[in-house]
């Protein structure tokens, strides 16, 4: 930084990133780092900009997959990505209709869902989606989807495909207010540097963007809870969470 004659580094990441920008602020450096990931997963933010594009994706790929469930009365599963966090399928289930939603903060049941199902067709409703995490606990040998899968078509009867969503969700045209969050971000990085706020990163709260210690933020990972507003309202609404 010396040698190039650096006023201050700005990280764009992930927790990852965001950890990596906590030790360079430890050892002196000017850092300001700014939150970019799909999973959301980022201490101190509500929003990382990426995750909306990402949830825009894969609410796109469920509402594509209604159409062939219900022609050929099937059970379709579809696999989101999120290792730890269950935000992209929290959103993109809440906001394309999922019938199941399984994340990986809130254990399932598998012959809960089965009876869900089976319900569902004794209701009139001969096909159903379940939305998955990739990071839901499953036998170790299979993917998420393709668990899920073999194991409602054990429990029901029911014909089930799997549909891994992958790298597609990471890619493409961001929505407008990725592109919105993501000008505001690095709009208020310019001021902390231009005011010599280093050792922060900036934040979005509710519509307000501000910025947090560093240290605060590293090494923490934000999580979906049973008390998410979007989980009460999809109980509510009779969607299953496992």
């Amino acid at each position: 930084m010396k040698d190039l004659g650096l006023d201050c580094i700005v990280c764009i990441g992930g927790n990852g990133t965001q950890k990596t920008a906590a030790k360079l602020a430890a050892m002196g450096l000017n850092v300001v780092s700014v939150p970019k990931t799909i999973d959301n997963d980022i201490w101190g933010t509500d929003f990382s900009f990426g995750f909306d594009s990402a949830v825009s994706i894969a609410t796109d790929a469920i509402d594509r997959l209604h159409s062939t469930a219900s022609s050929h009365k099937r059970v379709m599963v579809i696999e989101v990505m999120g290792h730890k966090a269950g935000w992209i399928a929290l959103y993109s289930g809440m906001a394309g209709g999922g019938d199941v939603i399984l994340i990986p903060e809130l254990p399932y049941n598998i012959h809960n869902i089965g009876d869900v199902i089976l319900n569902r067709l004794k209701k009139g409703k001969p096909y159903s989606i379940v939305v998955v995490a990739e990071g839901i606990l499953t036998d170790g040998r299979k993917r998420a989807a393709e668990y899920i899968a073999q194991e409602i078509e054990h429990e029901t009867g029911i014909e089930t495909r799997e549909t891994v969503l992958g790298y597609i969700q990471r890619g493409g045209s961001p929505t407008p207010f990725d592109r919105n969050l993501s000008t505001r971000m690095g709009g208020h990085a310019t001021e902390l540097i231009a005011t010599g706020q280093f050792g922060r990163m900036v934040t979005l709260k509710g519509d307000e963007i501000s910025s947090a210690p560093l240290e605060e933020i590293a090494g923490k990972l934000k999580l979906v809870t049973e008390e998410h507003d979007l989980v009460v309202q999809g109980k509510r609404m009779g969607i299953c969470f496992g």
